[in-house]
């Protein structure tokens, strides 16, 4: 099983509505946040003297069908985040099928989990997931190593995982604990170590959180050159954290709008 590394930079193609529906409101509506979200990278790019290909957009489409996803991906947002693995099963289903039905113009997405990992998910993500944006324990990495050497894959993306706040219940290791949890990383071929991510807490300055973290992979960068990735920001604070160096914002709310409740 090969699952594409790189990050391809396609131009929007028109993309049929694969429900069959003939009602473009939801595609109009993908196409107005997305313009506003593109805007925001590249004003804040701009600010922090960057260029706007320095951050790759990832879309966060937990909730959202898999038709939004073949949308995104003929607009060009080719970067999946997914943070329930039950959903994102189905959804890599899905969004395979509804790709064969509109031909072969619209590439295949990438698909990051950006939730936290349950160790019995280790099997499931290693299946479909060309990223892992929460690593944070030691017992994962020889956990997600394995499965993918079962699934006979590309090397896992792995990012790790730091906490900014302390607080267990949202994941993360110490800055004490990174540069261990990357050597572990480094051991295992099955892994590429890309480098950190992680959530501002909240009720914090979004900027002094996110400067923590740039100093934490200044200090992963140190040991490990080549884990240069920043994953940091959201739609609420995406300007703070490309002021910061993210490289990745993972976005969910200001691309596709709102979530309802959800239960279970």
């Amino acid at each position: 099983m090969s699952l594409t590394s790189s990050s391809p930079e396609p131009h929007p193609v028109p993309v049929p509505d694969p429900t069959g529906s003939t009602d473009g409101h939801r595609r109009a509506e993908l196409v107005s946040s997305l313009a506003g979200v593109r805007r925001r990278i590249a004003d804040a790019c701009a600010a922090a003297g960057r260029a706007s290909r320095s951050v790759t957009l990832i879309a966060v489409t937990k909730t959202y069908p898999a038709s939004d996803v073949v949308t995104l991906a003929g607009l060009g947002v080719l970067d999946i985040g997914e943070s329930r693995d039950q959903e994102a099963i189905a959804k890599v289903s899905d969004v395979a099928r509804l790709l064969g039905l509109v031909g072969g113009d619209v590439p295949a997405p990438r698909w990051h989990f950006v939730g936290r990992l349950q160790s019995r998910k280790s099997r499931s993500v290693a299946g479909y997931a060309h990223a892992v944006h929460s690593l944070d324990r030691i017992e994962l990495v020889d956990r997600l190593a394995t499965e993918v050497a079962r699934a006979e894959r590309d090397p896992l993306e792995v990012y790790l995982q730091v906490s900014l706040d302390g607080d267990p219940d949202r994941g993360g290791v110490t800055v004490e604990q990174l540069l261990p949890l990357a050597d572990a990383v480094e051991e295992r071929a099955e892994l590429l170590l890309r480098g950190v991510m992680a959530v501002a807490p909240l009720g914090a300055d979004p900027d002094a959180a996110f400067a923590d973290l740039a100093a934490a992979s200044s200090r992963l960068r140190a040991e490990h050159p080549q884990a240069t990735a920043i994953s940091a920001g959201m739609s609420n604070d995406l300007e703070a954290a490309i002021r910061q160096g993210s490289t990745h914002v993972r976005v969910g709310t200001a691309l596709l709008g709102r979530r309802g409740p959800v239960f279970g």
